[in-house]
């Protein structure tokens, strides 16, 4: 198809030049694939290479601690992505010796591993002519053929896909699939695409009715949920913290965070110091209170905001297991902690 082999030319004269493009290791295109679900590639390529650096081979990947792969992991967010790369990654070496799984319906048993990541490694190192379909390809396809089924329903999905495998090029699914995602990257943006260069310029339809901004179509997304967080940082006259392991499910499970109150909406100074007084970590000992942040940080996630104050705990000793603050920095915490860390002076 015509569509198919002006990509690729186009993609053959445009492309970044990266680590993972010169390779069909399948370790590396996973690695690669992981990392930049829900993260662009200027973000991504530094912990690519220190994940190839640390973690040369799949072997060495699964050997590893799982705090340890969080802490390489911390400031990419979405963490779950790094716990179910390194359960992945135990999967290879203790049930498959070793070896990635060589078919697109095979890949889809890595934990981790869906329709978009199945196929990128399928064609790229199998040469499968199984489509990719992620943000930039639905924004590519809708754009090109004005489609306005919206793009986050069950009907979307299927229908991007089926498009999608129309159009890739049986004989090089590999750079078919690369070019659809890099054109989308680099060339039609979410915002001021490169309209008035673009090979497609002749034959896309939103160009044609001056509708480019309109495309593609989303459901909205439900209202994200509003939270308050106070997280407790105490201080020892030896110079000792608690940090504590969160649990169950959630985005930071197994992270460490600072001791966390929870309350409905935000609290006042003496409102907060009232309340915590009876905190079991606290409870009949004397104990001074500081606000860091008297404006609370917004912490945005997909799905809910946190609001969140920073309370200084200074105390003659802990009436729990503590740590040196000297080695706070050898933990992994989330993004919102860890920017507290490097602002705030633990010496």
């Amino acid at each position: 198809m015509q569509f198919s082999k002006k990509l690729i030319n186009w993609y053959s004269v445009n492309k970044r030049v990266l680590p993972w493009r010169e390779t069909k290791n399948p370790y590396y295109i996973w690695l690669s694939e992981i990392i930049l679900q829900q993260t662009q590639v200027k973000q991504g390529l530094p912990y690519y290479e220190a994940f190839v650096a640390q973690y040369p081979t799949v072997f060495d990947l699964a050997n590893a601690e799982e705090r340890e792969v969080l802490k390489l992991w911390q400031g990419l967010g979405y963490y779950s992505r790094a716990r179910n790369l390194h359960a992945s990654a135990k999967h290879v070496v203790n049930a498959l010796k070793g070896e990635f799984p060589k078919t697109y319906k095979e890949l889809l048993n890595l934990k981790g591993v869906g329709d978009y990541t199945a196929s990128a490694i399928a064609s790229i190192c199998y040469n499968e002519p199984t489509a990719v379909v992620d943000g930039n390809v639905y924004r590519v396809l809708s754009r090109y053929f004005a489609i306005c089924t919206p793009t986050n329903g069950s009907k979307g999905v299927k229908e991007f896909k089926l498009l999608a495998q129309e159009l890739i090029d049986q004989d090089n699914p590999a750079e078919f699939n690369q070019a659809i995602m890099e054109f989308g990257a680099t060339w039609c943006t979410p915002k001021n695409p490169k309209c008035i260069s673009c090979v497609f310029q002749d034959s896309c339809l939103a160009f044609a009715h001056n509708k480019v901004e309109d495309y593609p179509v989303k459901i909205k997304s439900a209202k994200a949920k509003v939270k308050y967080f106070n997280f407790l940082v105490f201080i020892s006259d030896d110079g000792n913290t608690i940090i504590e392991r969160r649990k169950g499910k959630g985005i930071w499970q197994n992270l460490y965070q600072f001791p966390l109150v929870e309350t409905k909406k935000a609290v006042d100074y003496t409102t907060f110091r009232n309340q915590i007084e009876q905190h079991h970590l606290l409870k009949n000992i004397p104990f001074k209170l500081s606000l860091y942040n008297s404006e609370a940080i917004v912490h945005k996630l997909s799905h809910q905001h946190l609001y969140t104050k920073f309370w200084i705990v200074n105390v003659n000793r802990l009436h729990a297991e503590g740590i040196s603050v000297n080695d706070i920095e050898q933990f992994a915490v989330p993004v919102l902690i860890g920017k507290f860390i490097d602002a705030f002076n633990f010496k």
